[in-house]
């Protein structure tokens, strides 16, 4: 249905001109800087792209759609020549970024993925309707309330899925060792996001909690989380960031805060025009002692790198991992007219050393800056000091205390290519046959192993016999994390993951060197202290 664009457009144009007025956009780093010669120069440019578009409009071999030529073409176009970040949402694109922030939509609760052409089941939500209603990994989504999902991506499908809270969606499915299509139907519900995905004892007094995204529920999660634990049992704490893309400025505030001193630093931001601003952690506490380690990879970042930037500078968390990815521009949400919005980079992120975290987009495609091959990289003129007067570097994301990459040998990316998709593509079919509940005790047996093999040889994997015997033990962990989805719950598969994970077993032996961060703090205290009291 085509949308009133000229509202839209109109709306961007109102933003950019009241940016150049506030020195944002333009050249001018105030609003005295933006002569009227300025304005003349939008407004020529505004009748070129008007006559373009209308020339277009009349004389183009296809016929010119409104929405894909402003909504695909002209305002991201424009968007680009700013910064990696700024962004237009059309209307799905903005309700998608709001279902994000709250941590909840309704659906049917499952992720998908595509397949082969079609749209499967990688796992329902514990506790959905979904999950309920008996939907397996592996099922393949054939029909949505009659409608067949041939042609639809799974983006596509999973917009049939979802719908108002409490109406009812009808799901055909076609499933590995049943002969006929299975329906299965269900009532919508709300399905929450939780970014608090695990937090358990991973070892006697060690708790593990991973936070998957910031969202207007991220804090009082992770606080319903020390609730359940016992915060007074903690005696250390694995905080996992890997894979965190980040989210809303202030719940990283709060969580990086919680384990600050009140008033300390938690990030600033500033920008050509807006003076600096800091953010104080208000919601700190002295009694939460104990050392932590801080997570990090690759994929960390904004609010990610803020928590682990303030955690590190204060020197109350040793970090570890990969180089986290270096996104630390300032997005302000401009919302406009029919459901769309404006993300438009109005400063930068500053951690409380003073360091940047935005890696530099300056030069190079897009391209590279997303999918950066260098991750080692430092801006050695941006050196600073942690509170006990550790040198960190800003310019590139945060670099971790100690590097820690998780890799797999030639076997392993063999087997584990796209994905895992062998295993998952594996399990349907070693369930067709055999029933589904597992003993807690259980771990893959040679008969699965064997089946597995004769999978992956049918997928044209080929490796050395002693390559398959060196690497058993990782074969049984990978055929029970997938089996466990089917057989218990995602979140059991999960936790299982996480407890199998060589870099939380790192983690754990780093805890000694995070509590060591404390003793020296500690002991530069009562140095200052007394200097304070002699003098």
């Amino acid at each position: 249905m085509a949308k009133p664009w000229r509202a839209v457009v109109f709306s961007l144009l109102l933003i950019a001109v009241c940016a150049m007025g506030a020195g944002l956009l333009g050249g001018g780093s105030t609003a005295k800087a933006a002569p009227p010669a300025g304005e003349d120069e939008l407004s020529q440019g505004l009748r070129a792209f008007t006559s373009i578009y209308r020339l277009a409009e009349e004389n183009a071999a296809d016929r010119v759609e409104p929405d894909k030529a402003i909504y695909q073409g002209a305002i991201p176009g424009m968007l680009r020549t700013l910064d990696p970040h700024s962004s237009f949402f059309d209307p799905k694109a903005f309700n998608q970024l709001r279902e994000d922030q709250r941590g909840t939509y309704y659906g049917v609760g499952m992720t998908v993925q595509p397949r082969n052409g079609r749209t499967v089941v990688v796992a329902p939500f514990t506790g959905s309707p979904a999950y309920k209603a008996g939907i397996r990994p592996g099922d393949v989504i054939l029909e949505v309330n009659d409608k067949s999902t041939d042609g639809l991506n799974t983006s596509e499908v999973a917009d049939l899925l979802r719908g108002p809270k409490g109406t009812p969606v009808q799901v055909l499915i076609a499933r590995e060792g049943v002969d006929k299509p299975l329906i299965f139907n269900m009532l919508r519900g709300e399905i929450p996001r939780y970014s608090v995905k695990n937090a358990f004892f991973i070892r006697p007094g060690i708790a593990y909690m991973d936070i998957e995204s910031f969202n207007e529920n991220t804090s009082r999660e992770m606080d319903e989380a020390f609730k359940r634990l016992g915060e007074e049992n903690v005696k250390g704490l694995i905080l996992d960031l890997r894979n965190n893309p980040g989210g809303l400025l202030m719940e990283g505030v709060a969580v990086a805060g919680r384990f600050l001193k009140r008033g300390q630093t938690v990030v600033s931001h500033r920008g050509r025009t807006s003076p600096e601003k800091p953010y104080l952690a208000n919601n700190g506490s002295a009694s939460r002692g104990y050392p932590i380690v801080v997570v990090v990879n690759r994929f960390s970042a904004s609010a990610a790198e803020i928590v682990a930037g303030a955690l590190q500078d204060h020197d109350r968390g040793w970090v570890i991992g990969d180089n986290t990815f270096g996104k630390g521009l300032v997005q302000t949400v401009f919302p406009l007219t029919e459901n769309t919005g404006l993300a438009l980079t109005t400063a930068k992120y500053y951690t409380p050393s003073g360091r940047l975290i935005q890696r530099d987009y300056s030069s190079g495609s897009f391209y590279d800056y997303y999918f950066r091959k260098n991750i080692e990289q430092k801006n050695s003129e941006d050196a600073r000091q942690t509170d006990s007067g550790r040198t960190v570097y800003g310019g590139a994301g945060i670099a971790p205390d100690e590097k820690i990459t998780q890799t797999y040998n030639p076997f392993q990316l063999s087997v584990a290519r796209g994905q895992f998709e062998l295993f998952r593509d594996f399990i349907p079919k070693y369930f067709s046959n055999r029933d589904t509940q597992l003993p807690r005790d259980w771990t893959p047996d040679a008969v699965m192993l064997k089946e597995f093999q004769d999978h992956i040889a049918a997928a044209k994997v080929t490796y050395k016999l002693e390559e398959w015997q060196q690497n058993l033990d990782w074969l049984k962990i990978q055929l029970k994390r997938e089996a466990l989805i089917t057989a218990v719950s995602h979140d059991e598969s999960l936790r299982y993951a996480i407890e199998t994970d060589p870099v939380v077993d790192k983690a754990i032996e780093s805890l000694p060197k995070a509590q060591a961060l404390l003793d020296n703090a500690r002991k530069q205290m009562v140095q200052s202290n007394k200097r304070n009291q002699r003098d």
